[in-house]
């Protein structure tokens, strides 16, 4: 072998040893929508970012995002690989990502819920049928595309009372996150809204809701809901079964202050199938085609 060909395989080799270092020198980055304020977000995510860098032996960083539409736009353009959706968005995601999957979700996800809830003023208890009493009200949905705080609460209007929301409340609005419709229910600023029955749970939990001003007043019944999508190209990007070693780094999530950041009692397998429910309501009411 010549000096010169020698040298050739040489060069070849090094640049292939950096091209492979500098590929897997790229983090691993995740997001989730944004159903709470900022700060409980970061708290919680940043413990995730933490244990799946240990777990997966790669960098992993979690980026915030302003809205449900900004997590799903983030997933289609790489932005980022994995993402905790909500079922609409999840379903939303998948289809503009070739090969992309949910791998786990919450025990809770299984059989999600969504609460109707009212200002007292309003003078309305808790019912097994839908609230038909609401009609003229003031009402305020969550995110635009939320799961639990504009799909399935829509449908259910839609189901139950014959019409849009628009054409059954008096004034509707949208008001970002779960957090802000409680507030905006006990304040009055809206008498009637929907909320994640999690979001619910744990802010009664911590004392921010005042059930002299606000109390629910009907259940939906269950649905699927928030998974972790991941993109359909990772183990092109972080090498063959990366996919499923994070599917099997988030079902070993055990850790209780972690899962109860979510809060979950922990993540079971989930697949594209069984958002299938969330698909088709979705598609009913025009949210998707």
């Amino acid at each position: 072998m010549t000096w010169l060909k020698r040298s050739l395989i040489l060069s070849a080799t090094v640049t292939a040893g950096l091209f492979s270092a500098t590929v897997m020198a790229e983090p691993f980055v995740f997001t989730a929508i944004p159903d709470q304020d900022e700060s409980k977000l970061r708290t919680r995510f940043e413990k995730v970012s933490a244990y799946l860098s240990k777990s997966l032996g790669v960098e992993t960083k979690y980026i915030p995002v302003k809205s449900y539409a900004a997590a799903v736009t983030a997933f289609r353009n790489n932005q980022v690989q994995l993402a905790w959706f909500g079922g609409l968005s999840g379903v939303r995601a998948r289809a503009l990502v070739p090969g992309s999957v949910a791998i786990a979700q919450g025990a809770e996800d299984v059989a999600f819920e969504t609460y109707f809830i009212a200002n007292a003023s309003m003078g309305l208890k808790e019912q097994k049928d839908f609230p038909k009493a609401i009609k003229g009200a003031t009402f305020t949905f969550g995110s635009k595309g939320s799961t639990s705080g504009r799909l399935m609460p829509e449908y259910h209007i839609r189901e139950n009372m014959g019409g849009s929301p628009q054409s059954i409340f008096d004034r509707v609005g949208f008001s970002g996150d779960h957090s802000r419709t409680i507030a905006l229910v006990q304040s009055g600023s809206y008498k009637v809204g929907a909320v994640n029955f999690k979001v619910w749970q744990r802010e009664l939990k911590e004392g921010k809701i005042d059930v002299s001003k606000v109390n629910i007043v009907w259940r939906t019944p269950p649905y699927p809901d928030y998974q972790w999508s991941i993109r359909g190209d990772a183990d092109k990007a972080f090498g063959a079964g990366f996919t499923d070693k994070v599917r099997q780094s988030l079902l070993s999530m055990d850790d209780k202050d972690l899962l109860a950041a979510f809060p979950r009692s922990g993540f079971i397998p989930a697949k594209n199938a069984d958002y299938k429910p969330i698909k088709d309501v979705a598609k009913s009411i025009g949210l998707i085609d």
